[in-house]
This record gives C-alpha cells, sequence and structure tokens, in this order.
C-alpha cells in the first residue's frame, strides 16, 4: 500500500543517518577523530580574519536557541492561523522538541569536553553533538520538508534545498570556526537530527497516507 511504500522509504533513509552517526559516536568514544578533527581546525581556523569572524558569530546567533525559538514561534503560527495545517504543526513541534531533548541526552551520554585550540567566543556544556548543528538540521530541514510538499516548481525547490543547506552549513562551519566545537561535533549533529527528522517525517507520510485512504476510513467508523 501507498504508506508502507512511503513508511519504507523514509525509513531506509533514517537507518543510513542512525549508521552514520553511530560509526561518528564511535570514533569518538574511541579517540579515531582526533586527527581528522585538528586537521579540519586548522585548515578552518588558518582563514581568520574580521569579516569571517563577524559572519562566524552572526551565523552563531542564527543558530541559537533565543532565534531558533522565534523562528519556530513564527512558523508554528503561520501553520496553525494562516495555512490551518494542524498535523503539519504536529510535526513541526515533534521534530523540534524531539531533537532538543536527543541533544540533551546524547550530550550528558558522551560527556565530551570542548576544544581548547583557540576559542573566539566562550561556550559552556559539553561538545557531542553540537546543539547548534542538530537544531538547525532540525529547524531548517523539517521547514525545507513541509514547503517542499507544497511547491512543484523545479527552480523553487532547487532555491529551497540550496537555501536549507547554506544555512545548515554555515552554522556548523561557524561553531568550528569559532573554536567551540570539533568537527565530529558538527557532523555528529547532523547525522542525529537527520535520523531524528527522517523517521519523523517517515511516520507522518505513512500516517497521512493511511488516513487518506477511503477503505481505512470507513473501516474506523464501523
Amino acid at each position: 500500500m501507498l504508506y508502507y511504500h512511503y513508511w519504507s522509504r523514509g525509513f531506509r533513509r533514517f537507518i543510513w543517518f542512525l549508521l552514520a552517526f553511530i560509526l561518528i559516536a564511535l570514533l569518538v568514544k574511541l579517540g579515531g577523530a582526533e586527527g581528522f578533527d585538528h586537521a579540519v581546525i586548522r585548515f578552518v581556523q588558518s582563514m581568520e580574519s574580521p569579516p569571517l569572524t563577524a559572519l562566524a558569530k552572526g551565523l552563531s546567533l542564527v543558530g541559537s536557541s533565543k532565534l531558533a525559538v522565534g523562528i519556530s514561534l513564527l512558523t508554528m503560527l503561520i501553520l496553525f492561523f494562516a495555512l490551518k495545517h494542524r498535523l503539519e504543526l504536529a510535526l513541526f513541534l515533534w521534530v523540534g522538541l524531539g531533537s532538543q531533548l536527543l541533544n540533551t541526552l546524547l550530550k550528558l551520554w558522551f560527556h565530551r569536553e570542548r576544544p581548547t585550540i583557540h576559542r573566539l567566543i566562550e561556550q559552556t556544556g559539553y561538545s557531542f553533538p553540537s546543539g547548534h548543528s542538530m537544531a538547525a538540521f532540525s529547524l531548517y530541514g523539517v521547514i525545507a520538508y513541509l514547503l517542499w510538499r507544497h511547491m512543484h516548481n523545479r527552480s523553487e525547490r532547487l532555491l529551497l534545498i540550496l537555501f536549507t543547506v547554506l544555512m545548515t552549513g554555515g552554522i556548523g562551519w561557524s561553531r568550528i570556526y569559532l573554536g567551540v566545537h570539533y568537527p565530529s561535533d558538527v557532523i555528529g549533529g547532523y547525522a542525529a537530527s537527520g535520523a531524528w527528522l527522517m523517521l519523523s517525517a517517515a511516520c507522518f507520510e505513512a500516517y497521512r497516507n493511511y488516513k487518506a485512504n477511503p477503505r481505512n476510513t470507513k473501516n474506523a467508523r464501523k
């Protein structure tokens, strides 16, 4: 059936993201990511300049919890009052709140200290996975997913993907540039949020198509 098709496709994507996170987490736990982390940090921070520092701080602010809450509230108001998309609002809340809870639990589990090589700002808390990266991937990812479903123009979809990738990637880059996260923290955050988003979207599509099937509606009324 159609809803099983959507579930199967979305679940496969979830598995790929989950496997990527498990691999990164194992490398972090066993110390196998140190060489990669330090090499990338040195390369990124070698480009340090006042304009880039200002850009990195601005992108980091965009990925901060305060601004993310503001964007989330605006999105929820549009979904609820303007578009009347109650089910999509539920998905948006589920993805955002679940991502935040998942990040908190993972940070407490791994207890990874932040890098001390060269910090341009101060940041407290544990390092793996990056909270900014997880929040950005979840927030802009779920917004892109919801918009994609209502877009049919190829150029509009291309611009949507480009914007999402640039925003999410830029926020992750800013955390490495500012010296508050290892690259593996950022990639791990993307993988964790990607797995959560794919699983949530798969369940959403399966449920929506299940409810849209007239036979299921008839059976529910019996």
